[in-house]
Order: C-alpha cells, then sequence, then structure tokens
C-alpha cells in the first residue's frame, strides 16, 4: 500500500483517476476514472451597465468581475462511474469548497505542433492588472509554433498563489507579424498574447503560463446535487458550474 499526502481535487475524469482513499492516481495505476463528458456549455459572463444620453451617446462600463460558467451533463452511468464522482461532489459540501476541472476541448492546444512541443511558457515582463495582453518568452523560434486563438492558459506566479483566473487566448503576435503602432518588435522566441478576460490581478515576469491542460477552479451553483435513477439501473446526472477564483 501507498501514503499520499493530499486528496485528489480535480473532477474525476478519463484522464484523473481518483482511488478509494480519495487520493490522485495517473491512469492505469488503479482507481476509478471518470465518465467522460455528453455535453459541455461553456459560457462568459462579464456584466456590463450600458445607458443612453439623449443625443444617442453610449456610455458603458463594467459592472462586476468576469466569470465563466460551465454546465456538463453526463451519459448514463452505472454505479460504479457514478459513485466516485458524486462522493467527489458531496466532500465538497455543496457551494462550500471550491475544486478543479479540465475541459477536454481545452485540454491541449489548436496547434498541434504547439501541444507536441509543449514549452515552458513564461512571462518576460510584469503585467498589470487591467491589462489585456502580455509579452511572453520560451517559445518556439519557428513562429507558426504558438498558442492559437482559442487557447485558454492559467497563470502559475509564485509572488501571488491566489492568481487562479483562467484566460482564452484571442490573439498572438510574433517577431514577423504583430502591431509596431502598439509594439515593439519581439524576439523571435517570444509572443505577445492578448486574451480574455484582461488580467485579474497583477503578474510578475518569469510567472508561467500552463497551456497544457489548464485547471479551472469552480464552485457548484447549486446546493443540492440530485440524480435520477431510471428503470435500466443507470443513473442520470448533470453539473452547473461557475468560475471561483482564490
Amino acid at each position: 500500500m501507498a501514503t499520499f499526502t493530499s486528496f485528489l481535487d480535480i473532477l474525476p475524469s478519463p484522464d484523473k483517476p481518483i482511488g478509494i482513499a480519495g487520493q490522485s492516481l495517473s491512469t492505469g495505476s488503479g482507481g476509478t476514472e471518470g465518465p467522460g463528458y455528453a455535453s459541455v456549455t461553456f459560457s462568459s459572463e462579464a456584466p456590463i451597465q450600458t445607458s443612453r444620453t439623449n443625443s444617442g451617446r453610449v456610455i458603458t462600463r463594467s459592472i462586476a468581475g468576469h466569470k465563466w460558467n460551465i454546465s456538463i451533463k453526463y451519459n448514463p452511468m452505472t454505479r460504479d462511474q457514478f459513485e466516485p464522482v458524486y462522493s467527489f461532489l458531496l466532500e465538497k459540501n455543496g457551494r462550500l469548497n471550491p475544486f478543479y476541472i479540465q475541459l477536454p476541448q481545452h485540454m491541449l492546444s489548436r496547434n498541434t505542433a504547439f501541444a507536441t512541443a509543449n514549452p515552458t511558457i513564461t512571462t518576460a515582463t510584469t503585467g498589470s492588472k487591467g491589462a489585456g495582453y502580455i509579452l511572453t518568452a520560451g517559445h518556439n523560434t519557428t513562429e507558426t509554433t504558438q498558442p492559437q486563438p482559442g487557447d485558454m492558459f492559467t497563470i502559475s506566479d509564485t509572488n501571488d498563489s491566489l492568481h487562479t483566473k483562467a484566460y482564452r487566448v484571442t490573439r498572438v503576435m510574433g517577431n514577423g507579424t504583430y502591431n509596431s503602432a502598439i509594439h515593439s518588435q519581439p524576439t523571435t522566441a517570444q509572443r505577445i498574447v492578448y486574451f480574455t478576460p484582461h488580467l485579474q490581478r497583477d503578474v510578475s515576469s518569469g510567472a508561467t503560463c500552463d497551456f497544457s491542460g489548464p485547471t479551472l477552479r469552480v464552485l457548484l451553483k447549486n446546493d443540492v446535487q440530485s440524480y435520477n435513477l431510471g428503470t435500466n439501473n443507470l443513473y442520470e446526472f448533470s453539473l452547473n458550474l461557475e468560475e471561483a477564483q482564490a
């Protein structure tokens, strides 16, 4: 028997098996692999207040922080498939304790070459809260080997352990293709990455940007988690989640 020092804090999935003691296990090493998702509904929520003057001028302002909303629906499950997931969620005591999830559509970059290389990408400069882009380093010198719009990433900053926000890439500029009216030319190993939402916290130079299997910190939207057991003895279950920054 092997001891462990922490419980699995990521929703069990095919890539994240869970042991009977609640520990994280690698695929093929025992435990129960969580079931895959039948469907995922993913939305961006950024509350904006708008007003219009008598002359028709529109004034807008942000009135609350951004968050991602995720709805997950499972295929009908056997009890052996269902119980590890449901038990994991019950341990979170409803909306009391956040946990993490990985979304299958964002496990890897759209760019196969970038995903295969899986380089360690870091921030090449500091980033200020509210900035919509940041200069990153550690890229392949081949400009086409880079993140793509639609990729997601999180930031691991040794100077700020509370920076858990997930970001979605909207633009990527390199040494040969960049907006010279705004930016200085990046080196061949740098990329200027635009993303949404804008930075929620200040970022240190040298922080790691994780594009490979980024995790979203989430909470259940409801205190009550129910399931249906059909006459075929299969469990029907779904989840409504919202991003929860630390």
